[in-house]
């Protein structure tokens, strides 16, 4: 496929440096100087625009977007009691395509091109996200919902339905892959975590779990199994190099030695953190101090409100600076490069936003203003496909799929 031209634009590649000039952008996802005389599929004005590679999110529940809004106000438990637990019950698949749908539109919106979710009816999720252009990993839990009193009472059916998925490959020529959910350590047994280990690695497929969210959490892994969660799922052999661990907020330095040397993944979400008032974050400089691979993610718009990557950057800078003490932590530039880290797509921001201005000398400003103040997104490209251009996502109808989600949410609404 031949290249875009972006003319008299900004380019931020991955190591922060500015570079100025005519742009072409290839759909492999590399970049090169533009000589003028190429051959391309386009060319785009860019003298309003500057180029970044796109927002990667890590932690999401998709469909929750029909939660967004619901409980606010309420203490942990009592929101999962009250708000989401009881739709949940009733949640069906065309609801869970509706809400993925309105989800999908806003992750474009806002200039992100992945997610890992983490959902019931992974098939209901995974053809919206491949129908839309972007990327995911789309992990189903292994057993039912609601959930039995037991896991030997499940009737085995969503488990095979997600083997069924796991062994079909990857949708999209490879854009979005099936994975496996398990909740957590205070809602699967150890079976149901061991089953979720096997299946990743006889599908070769990422496990997506929540760890060490809340305070409770730990201490009650460690009143129950003599252990914190992830010292627990590393006796159990659960850990490995596709273990996608959320949030690790209440993580002991022997358990980030413990996810380093498993190379497993940890996800850092401190808006849905402070939001839920969890009372702890992680420890961004000592992950690194000891190796972890640290993502960032927005958990789902239920606990969020927001599938913003751009705002939870911020956040993520603030949270650390603030609990660390320490304005060094999460600089512009690794702040940017933590959002958007194995990004292999593009976005455009909108330069006469005047949320990025001034630009400053030779626009030195411009990457903190992208961070701090916000911009609004042009144009998103992935494998060389526009999914956003000038404003509007082209990939699906905005409007039809949050007119489809405010019939939606007034059903599920109605569950309660």
């Amino acid at each position: 496929m031949e290249p875009r031209r972006i003319t008299s634009t900004r380019l931020i590649d991955e190591e922060g440096i500015i570079h100025h000039g005519d742009i072409l952008l290839h759909a492999d996802g590399t970049w090169s100087e533009s000589n003028g005389d190429e051959d391309v599929l386009e060319t785009i004005d860019g003298t309003n625009r500057v180029i970044t590679r796109s927002f990667q999110n890590w932690h999401t529940h998709l469909p929750m977007m029909l939660n967004r809004s619901m409980g606010e106000g309420l203490p942990l438990m009592e929101w999962l009691q009250q708000s989401i637990f009881p739709t949940e019950k009733h949640v069906t698949r065309e609801l869970i395509e509706i809400g993925t749908k309105a989800a999908v539109a806003e992750l474009i919106a806002t200039g992100t091109t992945f997610a890992c979710d983490m959902y019931h009816h992974p098939d209901s999720i995974a053809p919206v996200i491949e129908n839309a252009g972007i990327r995911g990993i789309v992990c189903g839990p292994t057993t039912s919902w609601p959930p039995s009193d037991s896991d030997e009472q499940d009737n085995g059916e969503v488990l095979k339905r997600l083997e069924t998925l796991l062994g079909s490959g990857s949708l999209g020529d490879g854009r979005v892959e099936y994975g496996i959910a398990a909740h957590a350590v205070y809602t699967c047994s150890e079976e149901t975590l061991l089953r979720a280990a096997d299946l990743g690695k006889r599908y070769d497929a990422f496990v997506h779990i929540h760890t060490s969210e809340t305070r409770k959490e730990v201490a009650d892994c460690h009143e129950i199994h003599g252990m914190y969660p992830i010292e627990y799922l590393d006796s159990i052999g659960f850990l490995s190099d596709s273990t996608v661990c959320a949030h690790c907020g209440w993580v002991t330095k022997k358990e980030m030695k413990i996810l380093a040397e498993k190379e497993s993944h940890a996800v850092h979400c401190p808006i849905s953190n402070q939001k839920l008032a969890c009372g702890g974050t992680m420890s961004y400089p000592a992950m690194i101090d000891a190796g972890v691979d640290v993502r960032l993610g927005t958990d789902g718009a239920a606990s969020n409100n927001s599938l913003d990557m751009r705002a939870e950057a911020k956040s993520a800078s603030l949270i650390q600076r603030h609990d660390h003490w320490d304005a060094t932590i999460l600089d512009p530039v690794e702040t940017w490069s933590l959002a958007t880290k194995g990004s292999k797509d593009w976005i455009t921001w909108d330069i006469d936003d005047i949320r990025l201005r001034p630009l400053g000398t030779n626009d030195r400003r411009l990457l903190a203003n992208l961070i701090y103040s916000g911009g609004r997104c042009l144009d998103v490209f992935v494998n060389g496909r526009a999914l956003r251009r000038d404003g509007k996502t082209i990939s699906l109808d905005e409007q039809q799929a949050y007119n489809e989600l405010e019939t939606a949410a007034r059903e599920y609404y109605s569950q309660i």
